[in-house]
């Protein structure tokens, strides 16, 4: 490889990896920007659910799943154990003995403000859209990195066979698009569910919590974890005991691998240039090597013919 060749290949990869780094807002300034959007949300008041499951059978119907005995008496045996979401199951509630009592929850993606799964996704089949809606198209490599990113354990998958599709709540975006609301917040009798701008229902949350003095703790779940999230929980007792996480911290997940993300283009120029000077220094060896040998072959070669002189 001579110089120029070189030269050009250090320049396409740096421009090709810092290119691929700015695809995606990982700058400070870039997520800044992009949590100023207007997300929609919705706003679970755990205080006003009563565990009728009418939800998870609204979901199930929207999104073509099998639909969920809802029935009194499969309620009663459901609630025995807790649920996570899984690829026939966008949404499930669980029931939680607390300080106060039994609280029912219900549980689906949180739709973060800047998602880990979208992050880690290779070709982007994850999207985070305009309107706070965290979306996948089938373009799914099948690698599951977007299932070991969400800090929930919120991310299905499933095979048809040899095709993977993510499976996950969407917030019924396809209804969104037309006007509708999610199917679970239309189907809740109880309006524990409510659907909005993002931070309409922060400042709906903030007047319950101040109206109701006692009813609620000062705090609205999602707010601040993980960069915020795009469903929010007002509860009567700490969130640790209604199973949400409370060890997340407030800095979003894509923002862990900032640090790393940014000394990319510098390692990508590095690794070429240090594989070059190897070579460069195994060769001048080898010439080395090489020269010291024929030296001695000749050496060897002139006491030959001297010896057969003396002959």
């Amino acid at each position: 490889m001579d110089r120029r060749t070189f030269m050009k290949m250090v320049g396409a990869t740096m421009a090709g990896t810092a290119g691929g780094t700015l695809l995606t807002p990982r700058t400070s300034e870039a997520q800044k920007a992009f949590e100023q959007k207007e997300f929609h949300s919705i706003l679970i008041d755990t205080t006003r659910c009563i565990g009728c499951r009418r939800c998870e059978k609204a979901c199930a119907e929207a999104n073509n799943l099998p639909i969920p005995d809802i029935s009194e008496q499969a309620n009663e045996a459901i609630f025995e154990k807790k649920r996570k979401t899984s690829e026939t199951a966008y949404t499930v509630t669980n029931l939680y003995e607390t300080e106060k009592g039994k609280v029912f929850v219900p549980w689906r993606c949180m739709h973060c403000n800047q998602p880990g799964c979208r992050s880690a996704c290779l070709v982007y089949a994850i999207k985070k859209r305009e309107t706070g809606h965290v979306t996948w198209d089938a373009n799914c490599l099948g690698c599951r990195l977007c299932v070991y990113s969400c800090p929930y354990d919120l991310v299905k998958w499933e095979w048809y066979g040899t095709i993977v599709r993510l499976q996950k709540c969407n917030l019924c975006y396809g209804r969104f698009l037309k006007g509708k609301l999610p199917a679970c917040v239309e189907a809740c009798p109880t309006e524990a569910l409510m659907f909005g701008l993002r931070r309409g229902l922060l400042e709906e949350g903030k007047r319950r919590i101040a109206q109701n003095p006692g009813k609620y703790i000062k705090r609205i779940y999602g707010e601040f974890e993980v960069g915020g999230t795009s469903h929010l929980y007002l509860s009567a007792v700490p969130f640790n005991q209604i199973g949400l996480r409370t060890d997340l911290g407030v800095k979003s997940v894509p923002e862990y691998s900032l640090v790393y993300l940014s000394a990319v283009p510098f390692i990508a120029a590095l690794v070429p240039i240090t594989c070059f000077a190897i070579a460069r220094v195994v060769r001048i060896e080898k010439d080395a090597i090489r020269k010291e040998l024929e030296k001695k072959e000749g050496e060897e070669k002139k006491k030959g013919e001297e010896k057969e002189k003396h002959k």
